[in-house]
């Protein structure tokens, strides 16, 4: 796992200063490269080949071709031997250098061979080309800049956007798409950054750039999915799904560094340590992170730890961690309002004591349909959706007058959400258009609350996501969008951005493609078994490896205490970042709608707490990066 960065044009220092703003992705050394028509730089996080001949930038035997990789290669020593019996020499032991050979023997095609997760590019001075390529889902990120104007021919990429606005010559102004997107789904899902002219490679994407003509070539999609659902036996998925899983995390568990894993005590983590406490002989080192006064999650974990034998590690955070809130949205470089990112930040820290690899359980929930909406979807598509609008009403009634255990059986904090959580209960009900069901669920803002916040919005996200609902299997078409909305976006970049902010590499073991593959085509009643099985085949695929108590656990939600904070820690910055007179001159936020959440906040408290943390996540990011202001709580 590194840093990578690089421009078209050759500049040290500002290829230094580069470097230097990344340092953070690699600690075990830097590296550069050259010549009148390209800049390359790479910080190193040794973790196969600790030697120097694992040294980046990296070249073939001639030394026209050169590689910034960032990311791994699980299958590289199957690939070696191949290009080995082809005539390939190789004089490392690095998964870097078999992308080099690789390309060598199959040029852009080389992509459809790797099993892992990757941003790379590869200067080819024989062609005159940049090849920059990211993993098929998104593990790892990249982005770049592309200035034609005034035949100024600047590009420049980098694993962070830090790196990118370390030029000086790139104003930082606000993309208001992205940041509708943002306030939608607490991370901007689009190809275009919250920075006007700062792109994303998007998931399976390559791109390839003429160094002579100036300008991108192509930006072509490599890879996709599409759920399309196979009619096979039980039997079939459930030893499938295992052996697949086993041999994901047999790859994944290859390290020349200590590794472990991250452990939340439910059935995803669990199925991961589980199979690497198998493969492996000495205990695994696991790790936990909680709050203080919040202690189920922490049980869990501690249980599960313990019918695994491994070497568990717990760290429990205090209730004033919300003062790393700042530094975490430095590390982020685009607003994201995930509150989890606050104890992942503080676990990574705690984590690299001890090792340097960690696996997760990330993308299970998309790939298994563990989220709770997907419930919601599939009782109203088949209860709710036959009735009349006349008969809907007293559903709506219904939940209103129920109790609060009653009402949070469905969803844990359905009762904090109050009057707005109604409104968009409410909302769910009454609808038959899929889309808008789905977003009132899970967006923070929806359409209107987004027309009643921004000074221009005129967008329509309802019928955007309109074409995922298509076909008949409505727990697919959920998955699916989540799986190519806003998994790469927030779950994916939460956990590397945080990770790598002390250098710790994560790796997601679900995610590898033959996984993600072979559940496009698993049925839905496989996947959320009746209304209330979630995640049932991988359940079933889990039997006499995970604990009963821990395989039947139902998803929880980590819980962190964000409207306790909006009444002590936040009180004065949502008061500074929120006021009429910051907000009148920003000009992005009507202070009209901040009213209303002040005036509201009682009835509807953990609802506005959530809109709140997104505002003041992306008010701190405002601060940080287009203000270019230090901040502190």
């Amino acid at each position: 796992m590194c840093g990578i960065c690089g421009f078209n044009w050759e500049d040290t220092p500002l290829l230094n200063g580069i470097l230097k703003e990344i340092e953070h992705r690699g600690i075990d050394g830097c590296g550069k490269f050259t010549n009148k028509e390209i800049s390359l730089g790479h910080r190193r996080l040794s973790i196969i080949d600790l030697s120097k001949a694992g040294k980046q930038p990296m070249s073939n035997e001639n030394q026209d071709i050169w590689i910034v990789f960032n990311g791994e290669i699980y299958n590289f020593k199957e690939l070696r031997e191949e290009l080995e019996q082809k005539g390939h020499k190789f004089k490392s032991n690095t998964d870097t250098e078999v992308i080099i050979h690789l390309y060598e023997q199959e040029g852009f095609n080389c992509l459809n061979k790797m099993n892992g997760m990757f941003a790379f590019c590869i200067y080819d001075s024989k062609k005159n080309i940049l090849f920059l390529a990211r993993d098929r889902v998104g593990i790892k990120p990249v982005y770049y800049y592309n200035n034609s104007v005034e035949n100024r021919g600047e590009f420049m990429f980098c694993s962070e956007i830090k790196g990118i606005l370390k030029n000086k010559e790139i104003e930082r102004r606000v993309n208001l798409d992205a940041v509708s997107s943002f306030l939608s789904f607490r991370a901007n899902t689009n190809e275009e950054t919250c920075f006007k002219s700062i792109y994303k490679l998007m998931p399976g994407h390559y791109l390839t750039y003429n160094l002579k003509q100036k300008q991108i070539c192509e930006i072509k999609k490599y890879w996709d999915i599409s759920f399309k659902t196979e009619d096979r036996s039980e039997k079939y998925f459930t030893q499938g799904l295992k052996s697949l899983l086993f041999d994901s995390v047999k790859r994944q568990i290859i390290s020349d560094v200590s590794f472990g894993a991250y452990l939340s005590g439910g059935v995803d983590s669990g199925t991961v340590v589980s199979i690497m406490s198998k493969l492996h002989e000495k205990p695994i080192e696991t790790f936990s992170v909680g709050f203080e006064n919040e202690s189920d999650e922490i049980n869990e974990s501690k249980f599960l730890a313990n019918s695994l034998n491994t070497h568990h590690h717990e760290l429990i955070i205090k209730d004033d961690s919300v003062k790393y809130l700042p530094k975490i949205v430095h590390h982020l470089d685009e607003p994201m309002s995930d509150p989890t990112c606050i104890p992942i930040y503080l676990l990574s820290k705690y984590t690299k004591r001890y090792c340097t690899v960690v696996l997760t359980g990330e993308g299970s929930d998309e790939l298994f349909a563990g989220y709770p909406q997907y419930k919601f979807m599939k009782l109203h598509k088949h209860f709710i959706r036959p009735l009349p609008q006349v008969f809907r009403k007293p559903i709506v009634a219904l939940a209103e007058k129920s109790p609060k255990k009653l009402l949070n059986k469905g969803f844990k904090f359905a009762s904090e959400l109050g009057e707005k959580g109604m409104e968009r209960f409410s909302n769910f009900v009454n609808t038959n258009n899929f889309s808008k069901q789905y977003l009132n669920q899970v967006a923070i803002f929806n359409e209107e609350e987004k027309k009643e916040l921004l000074f221009n919005y005129s967008e329509n996200f309802y019928n955007q996501y309109s074409p995922y609902f298509l076909t008949s299997s409505i727990v697919n078409n959920c998955t699916n969008l989540d799986f190519k909305g806003n998994m790469a976006d927030d779950l994916l970049m939460k956990m590397d951005k945080n990770t790598m902010a002390f250098s710790v590499e994560a790796r997601v073991p679900f995610l590898d493609h033959r996984i993600i593959q072979f559940a496009s085509k698993i049925p839905d009643n496989l996947k959320l078994r009746g209304f209330t099985g979630d995640k049932f085949i991988l359940r079933e695929a889990m039997k006499g490896f995970i604990p009963e108590q821990t395989r039947k656990r139902k998803k929880k939600h980590f819980f962190v205490p964000i409207n306790y904070w909006f009444k002590n820690e936040l009180l004065q910055l949502k008061e500074d970042l929120l006021s009429k007179q910051y907000l009148d001159k920003q000009g992005i936020f009507k202070y009209s709608y901040i009213d209303k959440i002040h005036k509201n906040f009682k009835s509807s408290n953990l609802f506005y707490s959530r809109q709140l943390w997104s505002l003041i996540s992306f008010q701190i990011w405002h601060k940080l990066y287009i203000e270019n202001e230090k901040i502190r709580i």
